[in-house]
C-alpha cells in the first residue's frame, strides 16, 4: 500500500477490458483508488471527473489515441503519464513524451513493473516541487527559473514538458559535471536501480530537440552534463 495517508488516484485508460481490469485490481490492492476508461472521450471525460493524481494511459484506444488524450489533459493541468504501448520504435515513443507523457512501459509488462512505475512517478511529483524551489540560474545565454518553471534560450522561452524541465534543472545543478543515468533516475524519476535508463536518454533527446543539441554533452556509457552556452572548451 502507498506509504502516503491519503489514498492516490489512479486513472487506467486501456480498451482490452481483460487488461484494464487487471492492472484496476492489482492497483487496488496497492492501495490506490481506481477510475477507470475504455476509449479516448472516455478518458479525458474520467479524467476532468475524477482529477486523477496519475494516469495510466494506453496508446492505441478507439475514437482518438492516447497521445491525444496525453495532449488533453496535460493542457488542463500538469499530471503524471505513464503510457502503455505495444510499440518500440523510438519515433513513437517521442511523440508520447513529447506530449507530456512522464514514462512508458511496453507491452507485455509485469505487474510489479507497472505498480513499481507508478510509485516512482508519484515520488516524482514529490521531486519536483523540491528541485522547483531552487534559485533562478543563469547560464550563458540559457535562463532557467526553478520557482515559476521557466525557461529560456537567449531571448527565447523554451515550453518543456515537466520531465524535461526537471530533468534540465537536475543537470543545470552542476553545470560541466557529468551527471550519471542511475542519479538522474534517482533524482527526476525517484528510482532506485539502472533499470529505466533507456527512459533517460529519450527524455534527453526530447529536451535536446527544445533547448539546443549543444547544450547537453554526453559522456557515453556514463550519462549527461549540461554546458554553459558560449563558454570556450
Amino acid at each position: 500500500m502507498p506509504a502516503e495517508s491519503v489514498r492516490r488516484r489512479v486513472l487506467v485508460v486501456e480498451d482490452d477490458p481483460v487488461i484494464n481490469q487487471a492492472v484496476a485490481d492489482r492497483l487496488r490492492a496497492e492501495g490506490y483508488d481506481v477510475v477507470r476508461a475504455f476509449d479516448g472521450p472516455g478518458a479525458v471525460a474520467a479524467y476532468g471527473e475524477s482529477a486523477p493524481d496519475l494516469v495510466l494511459l494506453d496508446v492505441m484506444l478507439p475514437g482518438f489515441d492516447g497521445h491525444e488524450v496525453c495532449r488533453r489533459i496535460q493542457a488542463d493541468r500538469p499530471v503524471p503519464v505513464l503510457m502503455l504501448t505495444a510499440r518500440t520504435d523510438e519515433a513513437d515513443i517521442l511523440v508520447g513524451l513529447g506530449v507530456g507523457a512522464d514514462d512508458y512501459l511496453t507491452k507485455p509488462f509485469r505487474m510489479r513493473e507497472l505498480v513499481a512505475r507508478v510509485a516512482a512517478l508519484l515520488r516524482r511529483v514529490e521531486r519536483a516541487a523540491e528541485l522547483a524551489g531552487r534559485r533562478a540560474l543563469e547560464l550563458g545565454d540559457l535562463r532557467v527559473d526553478g520557482p515559476a518553471r521557466r525557461v529560456w534560450r537567449g531571448e527565447e522561452e523554451v515550453r518543456l514538458t515537466p520531465t524535461e524541465f526537471d530533468l534540465l534543472l537536475c543537470l543545470a545543478a552542476t553545470p560541466g559535471a557529468v551527471v550519471t543515468r542511475e542519479r538522474l533516475l534517482a533524482e527526476v524519476w525517484g528510482w532506485d536501480g539502472a533499470t529505466g535508463t533507456r527512459t533517460v536518454d529519450s527524455h534527453v533527446k526530447g529536451l535536446r530537440a527544445k533547448v539546443g543539441a549543444d547544450l547537453v554533452r554526453t559522456a557515453h556509457g556514463v550519462g549527461y552534463a549540461l554546458e554553459v552556452p558560449g563558454s570556450t572548451p
